[in-house]
């Protein structure tokens, strides 16, 4: 199909306003990546001394002698689904719903509690009933928010409500590399043994210890996969908008070819019946 110069020149300034979008989604993802990538690190040793002190205490219990350790016939299960208010991040959102809807599949009844649009957005459609829908704003959620997320969850697995409770994230690795992740919450797996038992003394006891920690502990592996999936999203949405300037170019580029052919033709043709009117 042949296209007129204002065709293809109007096509080449409809690519070229694409690409001014796209370039400035790149600049805006490699702002907050920095930011987000600094936030992790200044996170991650925090939870790793929180789940060492979860470990500790968990080290001076028998297996079952707190509910947060009961192991359950897993039928009904909490997924904490953790993803991106905005698509245009290459798989970032589907790699991270494709994991928690397989794993739905071996349980009868799943609640899911959703932080961001894109996952409420999934698992509405799809009939799951969901835990609440305030933090879908997956970017305005902070460690308070997290805090009133776990609370809930902590209880409803302490009141029967679920069998189990499965976090649901992107691992950030590196700019090229983020990983869908799934981290099972409750229940806890108890060593046993006593070991540590004389090196620590808890008031009124390590389970009542535990109870009261739990609720924290959960909140800070909610914020800790939290940090590392907006790392991740920004990661992934970097690398799509680089990938899109690459494609804009090139576009670009084949139509100003065209566009060139296309005015030397009728340049050509114009010489042609000039010199015929001439002749005769």
């Amino acid at each position: 199909m042949a296209f007129s110069m204002k065709d293809i020149k109007n096509r080449i300034k409809s690519v070229e306003n694409t690409r001014q979008i796209t370039k400035a989604m790149e600049l805006v993802a490699v702002s907050k990546l920095r930011r987000a990538r600094e936030t992790v690190e200044k996170t991650r040793p925090y939870f790793e001394a929180l789940e060492q002190t979860i470990s500790e205490i968990e080290g001076t219990l028998r297996e079952g002698t707190t509910v947060f350790s009961e192991k359950r016939e897993k039928k009904k299960a909490c997924f904490v689904v953790i993803g991106g208010d905005r698509g245009l991040a290459g798989g970032y959102n589907q790699n991270v719903l494709k994991m928690a809807e397989e794993k739905a599949a071996e349980f009868e009844e799943v609640t899911v509690m959703p932080v961001g649009r894109k996952i409420e957005e999934f698992f509405s459609r799809r009939g799951y009933n969901l835990m609440s829908t305030k933090y879908i704003v997956a970017e305005s959620v902070n460690i308070p928010d997290c805090l009133d997320i776990a609370k809930p969850i902590c209880e409803g697995f302490a009141d029967g409500k679920y069998d189990e409770v499965i976090l649901f994230y992107t691992d950030f690795t590196s700019l090229m590399t983020q990983k869908a992740e799934s981290q099972s919450v409750l229940p806890f797996e108890t060593k046993g043994g006593g070991a540590k038992s004389g090196l620590t003394i808890y008031e009124p006891s390590a389970s009542a210890a535990l109870r009261s920690i739990v609720p924290l502990y959960i909140s800070g592996m909610i914020y800790g996969a939290l940090c590392e999936s907006r790392a991740s999203e920004y990661a992934a949405r970097q690398t799509a908008m680089n990938s899109a300037n690459k494609n804009a170019d090139e576009m670009i580029s084949d139509l100003q070819l065209k566009y060139n052919r296309v005015r030397q033709t009728a340049i050509t043709q114009e010489i042609t019946e000039i010199v015929a009117g001439a002749q005769e």
